[in-house]
């Protein structure tokens, strides 16, 4: 088969594009037959050798990927050859406890297709059968391939980690890349208002056509005093964070008390010096965010079947081009880039391979079955020591209810109501 790959580690010089074996699958695999591959900044860590030890040689990079099922291994169910689909870009063991509770990015397992294994810069791609997904009807190829890990990462960051609600302010910092472009969408879809970045007057429009609320050139304009104004002095609850290094101390200054900061990424560089004693009195929360689950994939997918979610592409390349489509990200910010993975100079419009935006390395933790869920916690006071369970009903009210005891608190729990958050004391 025709592919793009690279021998060693370096810079753009060393994509090839030439012959390689196609892939044999496993009896639990599928062979897809690439029409669309995304680009990312994955990519381009992967070619400058990013945890080279990871990374399998030669290497076909290519991790947002569509197509066509070409073969099924005979022990995967539930789907057919000619079938279109897009790819998880997530492998995990499917079985642990983190895969078991939907934080499939925390198995000791998981691995990033095109990444750590061979990815979609082909004509073909062998992926587990757990990781194909039917692509909705009304999609292109281009538009499948421009969904999976920038508005998945969206996802997570937005309603997984950051737990965005209705009315809060959220700002997104350069919204002129796939996951800013996703995360406006998100945001916008889960009721938040958006303050949206971005690089230049020119990217003011399409901002705003995402549906940010306010959008403000980040190389121009003080952020966090535009923040500040446009809020009333009240600031942000949330800050969407992809660049690291460069925006980190503007971000710290834009969040309300109690606010949330949630990162996936250090395009700009990964260190940051901050004020501790800022973070404790402000009350914020700090939060890593690296992927997503594949239940997550499938709730994200059912926005776009409703047309609330829309892939934002900008170029399509064809495959033999991949170095120049790589070099063009690397020069700006991209909404969607794409290129085609066929052998034909000038390929049909359904033979594309679809490029977008940043994917970040960025760490994070599952969190504590201990953990505050303050949405729906109340509580008298920041330092008060008054103990005080609340309890969600069936209508979403709220009320106290005093226990006399663990075991009680338990029955209670179990028998009255679906969910129960616990503010402790140092009574316990």
């Amino acid at each position: 088969m025709k592919a793009v790959r690279f021998h060693e580690f370096g810079g753009l010089e060393k994509l090839r594009f030439e012959e390689a074996p196609e892939p044999h699958i496993s009896p639990t695999e599928a062979l897809v037959r690439v029409r669309a591959c995304a680009l990312n900044h994955l990519d381009i860590w992967a070619r400058g050798g990013t945890r080279s030890e990871r990374i399998p040689l030669p290497h076909i990079s290519g991790s947002d990927i569509s197509g066509e099922i070409a073969e099924l291994g005979n022990l995967v169910s539930g789907h057919s050859k000619g079938e279109k689909v897009l790819i998880v870009p997530g492998i995990s063991c499917g079985i642990c406890d983190y895969c078991s509770n939907g934080w499939d990015s925390l198995c000791d397992s998981y691995k990033i297709v095109g990444y750590e294994t061979q990815g979609g810069y082909a004509e073909f791609v062998a992926v587990p059968g757990a990781n194909v997904l039917p692509i909705p009807d009304k999609f292109s190829f281009e538009q499948a391939a421009a969904v999976p890990l920038v508005f998945l990462t969206a996802w997570h960051m937005l309603v997984t980690r950051a737990h965005l609600t209705p009315g809060e302010t959220v700002l997104v910092w350069a919204v002129g890349s796939g996951v800013g472009s996703a995360a406006v969408q998100v945001a916008k879809l889960l009721g938040a208002k958006v303050i949206a970045t971005v690089g230049s007057d020119v990217k003011k429009e399409k901002a705003q056509k995402l549906g940010a609320d306010f959008v403000l050139n980040h190389h121009t304009q003080d952020i966090p005093s535009e923040v500040k104004r446009l809020t009333n002095g009240r600031k942000v609850n949330v800050v969407f964070d992809h660049i690291g290094e460069a925006t980190w101390e503007k971000s710290m200054k834009s969040m309300a008390p109690a606010g949330r900061l949630v990162n996936c990424g250090v395009t700009s560089g990964g260190k940051a010096e901050i004020d501790i004693r800022y973070v404790f009195v402000k009350q914020f929360s700090l939060m890593g965010s690296f992927m997503g689950g594949r239940g997550e994939l499938l709730k994200v997918l059912s926005f776009f079947e409703d047309g609330k979610l829309k892939p934002v592409l900008d170029s399509i390349f064809p495959l033999m081009e991949a170095a120049k489509a790589q070099e063009r990200m690397e020069k700006k910010p991209t909404q969607g880039l794409s290129w085609p993975g066929t052998v034909e100079p000038q390929p049909p419009p359904e033979q594309a391979l679809g490029l977008s935006s940043i994917v970040s390395l960025s760490h994070t933790r599952k969190p504590s079955s201990r953990s505050i869920d303050h949405s729906q916690a109340s509580y008298t006071g920041a330092h008060t020591r008054r103990r005080t369970t609340i309890l969600p009903l069936q209508n979403n009210s709220l009320r106290p209810v005093k226990v006399r005891s663990s075991e009680e608190l338990t029955e209670l729990i179990t028998v009255k109501c679906n969910a129960a958050r616990v503010l402790e004391t140092e009574k316990g």
